[in-house]
């Protein structure tokens, strides 16, 4: 069943108080017609009841070569608001955007936040929104999880099925998501729950294994056969195994970008409420993943855009079964979280 417009609006008042949503404060809800209309009427409605002074700014569709469906998810950094000052103007004047259009790692985006205007970003069904509701709990896990990353200088990621990555860290911050944006310049996306680091330039080296149930976004789809990956010198070098490796070597070489390749983003899931297995029960346009990039204990292995590299191909894959370590010290102990402050205990 559908979720209803009242329980939509009511998820949205919940979100937006935890973002400290005031009265009289100012929210800009960007839209485009890839924008869901249930999630906007239901945020406008939302921050209106709240007593926010709401407004709705609607921009045409951007549409790049690469994109291989129709929506902005897969491809990276590439937004309707680049260059496009009325709209950016509009956003720095806000106190709160709703981004309903997909503006992520767009360079305009970061000029927004650093005038103090926080933004969060929704992009997921209804059933996903309702499914995974942030939490102070979830922020709290999050931010203990961002404690213990930023005092790391070296991580390593193992698992049964043949990964074994090391890589330097410490130069590049820290994304730490937990589904709402409740303080000024800080971005977030709902539903959330992880943190992820940049390693440091060229030094990401070993093999990483995807095996079968590992999912690879934005193909949407899981792994059927095992993937191997030689990573060196901070880049993938080799993508050896069978139809799966295939697939996935061809993609990233139909970008003919070597940035494509780089080592982005590391890091791992601490999000209870989403779900390894839901991604199976959405059609691939249905759903950016993001419920996939969250659930707990999962080692989130990434590619493509870093700090002077950009690159549309961007490769985000939630991995099961690992183990990552910092400076030695266990995060995710084959996908069970294991530090006591991010950890979730379940009730049987």
């Amino acid at each position: 069943m559908p979720v209803s417009s009242v329980k939509i609006a009511a998820m949205w008042r919940e979100v937006l108080a935890l973002s400290n949503l005031k009265p009289n404060e100012k929210v800009l809800v960007l839209t485009s017609s890839n924008s869901n209309p249930v999630l906007i009427e239901g945020a406008m409605r939302a921050a209106a009841e709240l007593g926010a002074k709401v407004a709705r700014l609607d921009l045409p569709p951007t549409w790049h070569v690469e994109e291989y469906r129709s929506d902005a998810t897969t491809i990276d950094g590439i937004s309707a608001i680049e260059g496009h000052d009325l709209a950016i103007g509009a956003m720095k004047a806000a106190d709160l955007v709703i981004d309903l259009i997909w503006l992520i790692h767009s360079p305009a985006q970061k000029e927004v936040l650093k005038s103090g205007t926080r933004m969060l970003l929704a992009y997921e069904p209804p059933e996903v929104l309702a499914r995974v509701m942030p939490s102070e709990g979830d922020r709290r896990r999050v931010l203990a999880a961002r404690e213990a990353y930023a005092h790391g200088k070296r991580i390593r990621i193992t698992s049964d099925a043949g990964t074994d990555l090391n890589a330097e860290i410490g130069d590049y911050p820290i994304t730490a998501e937990y589904g709402f944006a409740d303080t000024p310049g800080r971005w977030d996306h709902w539903p959330s729950g992880f943190v992820a680091r940049v390693t440091n330039a060229g030094t990401a080296r070993g093999r990483v294994v995807l095996a079968p149930g590992d999912i690879i976004l934005p193909f949407n789809s899981y792994v059927q056969s095992n993937i191997d990956l030689t990573v060196e010198g901070g880049a993938i070098t080799k993508i050896e195994g069978g139809f799966d490796a295939e697939y996935l070597r061809e993609y990233m070489k139909e970008f003919d970008d070597k940035n494509a390749y780089t080592i982005s983003h590391l890091g791992w899931g601490l999000q209870p409420k989403a779900r390894w297995s839901a991604l199976g029960m959405n059609d691939k346009s249905g759903t950016y993943g993001m419920e996939a990039r969250a659930f707990y204990g999962n080692f989130l292995f990434s590619t493509g855009p870093t700090a002077g590299k950009p690159t549309p191909c961007h490769l985000d894959i939630p991995m099961r079964k690992c183990s990552f370590f910092i400076d030695n010290e266990p995060m995710v102990v084959a996908g069970d979280v294991i530090p006591a402050d991010q950890k979730v205990v379940r009730v049987a």
